[in-house]
């Protein structure tokens, strides 16, 4: 089975504490902590030593999807010190950089998530060239909910796979509607996600970003290994 967790921002709205503690105690090893919005940040990396997080394998971080440019070097500078100390990747969408200098010092533990059909870079396998141009040591967060939604017959998600898939280190999966937002897995984007399923490989941590409450997350695994399953990479290879 594929390594598949949660964000714990999709779990509880701007609430890391109460995303984790619906994770803990069960049979889940993944982990995004998620500072989406700036002022969440602070107060998660103050907290992250204090965290009860000894039973995930795998934990990423996602940084804010915007901020002040102003406060983006103090931004950079405390994601540095815990993706260093913990070796933890940090996710970060290409749109809301003001000076990507500052995130080059990131290096390899830099994650370049591709974007939803509102943004202006990063949607594309093409518009990713020009990304990673400035990040030549990053890696890739596959967000396949956004490649869904930029192109609902996964021709671009094929692109983005096959072209980037030595800088693939995590995989977003949700339902993106219409309104860019996430949904729970439907019968749909299940199907869809399948057709490009053996090109991620099995140990590639999943993190699911749909909204569900906590005696639905076994239910939502359910769903993610359906969507991604393991034997069409066995018969692949």
């Amino acid at each position: 089975m594929r390594p598949i967790g949660f964000s714990s921002g999709a779990l509880a709205y701007a609430d890391f504490r109460r995303g984790v503690g619906m994770l803990l105690g069960k049979d889940i090893h993944c982990l995004e902590l998620s500072a989406l919005r700036e002022n969440e940040l602070d107060p998660l990396l103050d907290a992250v030593d204090e965290l009860d997080l000894a039973q995930f394998r795998y934990i990423a971080i996602h940084a804010p999807s915007g901020f002040n440019p102003e406060r983006e070097e103090a931004i950079v500078d405390r994601l540095a010190e815990i993706a260093f100390r913990r070796k933890w990747p940090v996710i970060l969408h290409p749109d809301a950089v003001h000076d990507a200098a500052l995130w080059q010092r990131l290096g390899q533990f830099l994650c370049i998530e591709n974007m939803d059909k509102r943004k202006a870079i990063g949607r594309t396998a093409e518009e990713l060239a020009q990304v990673f141009a400035q990040y030549p040591d990053a890696g890739l967060c596959f967000d396949i909910g956004h490649a869904r939604q930029v192109d609902a017959t996964m021709t671009e998600a094929y692109l983005i796979l096959t072209t980037y898939r030595d800088r693939l280190r995590q995989v977003h999966l949700s339902e993106v509607n219409t309104r860019s937002k996430h949904d729970p897995l439907s019968v749909a984007s299940i199907l869809a996600f399948r057709d490009v399923a053996e090109l991620i490989p099995t140990e590639i941590p999943i993190i699911l970003e749909t909204p569900v409450a906590e005696e639905q997350l076994m239910e939502e695994i359910s769903k993610a290994v359906d969507a991604l399953p393991v034997r069409e990479l066995a018969a692949a290879s």
